[in-house]
């Protein structure tokens, strides 16, 4: 074999060898050695906190933690003796602007009444008398008999009779007539805020028994029977298990497409399945959240987005805080 021969078959050797390791590097950067991208995310749920409006003594919880309640349900019993203690101040103002009415309403007793006609009739008696007297005076003073001095004094007197009768009849017409529509008014108006401020107290009291507003099951009780809980402090946290969703931070040249109705497929390893769950939010987490700094080789940094998304079948057990992880 010549030596130029000999010298391509090397030369040929070294190229398909060549040849073979970057069809080797190639399959295995392709298929063997890369990994999928992974996204964790965690389920959770919504909640609500149980508090009072009014300070007390945790007296009794009905439920513990685990307890699944529904609406309507019993959690715990407050003692306030001071919401009490208004209440019979509330009722008692409630009383007196009740009894107020209903003398506005009635008017004046029936010996008011009696003694105002008794007083009008006196008067009237008395007009009678100055009248004949003035009338005789005026005759006696046209005969010239008497003085003009005695006639000014019976005319005088007669109208200070007048007076007095019509003083009397308004006296009479008005315990006849009772109080004046104003203070009617007035006095229905006090028996109003006397009922508000007793049902205000009564809504205070209503509070003292803290019952469940949505169906869910205890997830907190932070107070001890015995202890002492002000005003909307919590009492404890109800988790609406009814509405459960993932949330996932997801870096955006990851998000490949992702939007708000979009489907993808996520694995739970805490049953080791795989649910279904649909996009409803999708947001930017700002400069606070995590960057991923690319700027150093001349491109562009990159920004989480928070992503949330409802399971779109139910998964019995499927509980908050699990872990859900989507592969790319």
């Amino acid at each position: 074999m010549s030596e130029k021969t000999q010298h391509n078959n090397i030369l040929l050797a070294v190229v398909g060898f060549v040849a073979v390791v970057i069809i080797v590097a190639l399959i295995g950067f392709f298929a063997l050695d890369r990994d999928p991208d992974i996204m964790q995310g965690q389920v959770e749920v919504s909640e609500y906190r149980v508090s009072s409006k009014v300070p007390g003594r945790i007296l009794e919880l009905r439920v513990k933690e685990g307890d699944y309640v529904k609406a309507g349900d019993t959690l715990a019993i407050l003692d306030a003796p001071e919401v009490r203690a208004k209440m019979e101040q509330a009722r008692s103002a409630e009383n007196a602007a009740s009894a107020l009415e209903l003398k506005a309403q009635n008017g004046a007793r029936k010996e008011q009444i009696q003694g105002a006609f008794s007083v009008l009739q006196q008067a009237k008696a008395g007009l009678e008398i100055a009248e004949k007297s003035y009338n005789r005076v005026q005759r006696l003073f046209d005969e010239g008999v008497i003085s003009a001095q005695k006639r000014d004094e019976a005319y005088a007197n007669y109208k200070a009779m007048e007076a007095q009768c019509k003083a009397a009849q308004s006296q009479y017409d008005m315990a006849v007539n009772g109080a004046r529509m104003e203070d009617k008014l007035a006095a229905a108006a006090q028996v109003g805020r006397a009922k508000g401020a007793v049902n205000e107290v009564n809504s205070y009291i209503n509070e003292t028994v803290q019952i469940a507003q949505m169906e869910g099951e205890v997830s907190d009780v932070y107070p001890k029977v015995g202890e002492l809980v002000g005003t909307g402090s919590p009492i404890m946290s109800i988790a609406v298990m009814q509405d459960m969703w993932g949330t996932f931070n997801i870096r955006e040249d990851q998000l490949n497409g992702m939007k708000v109705g979009s489907e993808f497929t996520a694995f739970v390893p805490a049953f080791n399945k795989e649910i279904k769950m649909k996009v409803y939010y999708l947001k930017d987490q700002g400069s606070y959240a995590v960057w991923k700094a690319t700027k150093a080789n001349g491109q562009y940094d990159l920004k989480t987005f928070e992503v949330k998304a409802r399971p779109m079948e139910k998964l019995d057990g499927l509980r908050p805080g699990m872990s859900l992880i989507i592969k790319k």
